[in-house]
């Protein structure tokens, strides 16, 4: 993905900017994850936390234990509720940003899934991308 590269909401009220190239990009089928995006997995970009500049608005947060045992934040829309951005604890200087919030997604390929235990039967990835059942350490 070419950086910088933006991104922002539905409704417009909350952009963003990255200055980083992707460090991972992923599928997630934890609960928390299925959950949180309203689907049956997330999709992820990992970059560094100092690399994402919040350019209008003022994301909202929810924040709550996840699955891995550990602190997880949620960054959301206040207005519309998009999904923008999660905080793990476990990797503090990392951000993951959603990627149906970028504004080119089709710039990026995930190549890993993690928590494959909790998947959805019927949610089906390549067989190219490498698996985890729990989380990638």
């Amino acid at each position: 993905m070419p950086t910088p590269f933006e991104g922002g909401c539905m409704c417009g009220g909350v952009r963003y900017r990255c200055e980083a190239e992707p460090g991972m990009t992923y599928y997630c089928h934890c609960e928390d994850c299925r959950r949180g995006s309203g689907s049956a997995f997330h999709v992820g970009l990992g970059v560094s936390k100092d690399a994402v500049t919040v350019l209008k608005g003022e994301p909202k947060s929810f924040r709550k234990e996840a699955d891995s045992g550990r602190g997880i934040t949620r960054m959301f829309c206040p207005t519309c509720g998009s999904p923008l951005f999660t905080y793990p604890d476990v990797w503090p200087d990392i951000v993951m940003i959603k990627a149906g919030s970028v504004d080119e997604p089709e710039l990026f390929e995930p190549n890993i899934e993690i928590y494959t235990d909790s998947k959805v039967s019927w949610a089906h990835i390549g067989p190219t991308v490498e698996s985890y059942p729990k989380g990638r350490a």
